[in-house]
């Protein structure tokens, strides 16, 4: 399985972050041993001084899919879920200023949170979905899918065009603004609406 990956989705995160806006959406991918395993704590590597947490919503494909239309998308997945793209920030930084992929800085073991799901049954709306992010019992991070610029079903049909979409991937829909740094002994909790979705240690 694969991790999509999409960046620049939410405008206030483009801004706080100066980056352009985007005319088409920003893909990346992540393996899947960038999954934080279960119930482990998130170390920070030791070749970024500037780790930060995105939070994000997350969609299961539940069949394999090529060139899939955006109104059939909905017919390839039925679960939702939550996490986070950690981020190695000045890696990150001088990798860009090269021109070069950002995988070092957002690929490495453990940069990728996926927490509990949920049916997509239980949302009335996909677009108007609440999810938010704790830092230490603050909230850092707020945000609604109604202000993606590519919603869930556009995002299928764009990525499906590039890769095949097989059982088991996940692709991360894009962080709204607030993302920051994290440092040992932080401890995240993610929510949609008000259930918690995961939580996670910082050491």
């Amino acid at each position: 399985m694969k991790l999509i990956c999409i960046g620049r989705n939410y405008t206030e995160h483009i801004a706080e972050l100066q980056n352009e806006k985007p005319t088409d959406p920003v893909v990346f991918l992540k393996p899947d041993t960038a999954i934080l395993l279960k119930k482990q704590p998130f170390f920070i590597p030791d070749f970024s001084n500037d780790v930060h947490y995105e939070v994000e919503v997350l969609v299961k494909i539940n069949k394999v899919g090529k060139y899939i239309d955006k109104k059939f998308a909905h017919k390839y997945y039925d679960e939702i879920g939550l996490g986070i793209d950690f981020t190695a920030r000045d890696l990150q930084a001088k990798l860009k200023a090269k021109g070069l992929p950002w995988e070092k800085a957002k690929a490495f073991d453990g940069a990728a949170v996926v927490g509990k799901w949920l049916p997509k049954s239980d949302f009335e709306d996909l677009n108007q979905i609440n999810f938010s992010l704790n830092k230490n019992e603050e909230t850092v991070q707020n945000g609604n899918t109604s202000h993606m610029l590519w919603k869930i079903d556009e995002l299928i049909e764009c990525v499906s065009k590039y890769f095949t979409l097989k059982i088991g991937d996940i692709i991360f829909t894009g962080t709204p603004a607030g993302v920051g740094p994290v440092a040992p002994n932080d401890v995240l909790k993610g929510f949609i609406e008000d259930k918690e979705l995961f939580s996670i240690t910082v050491k």
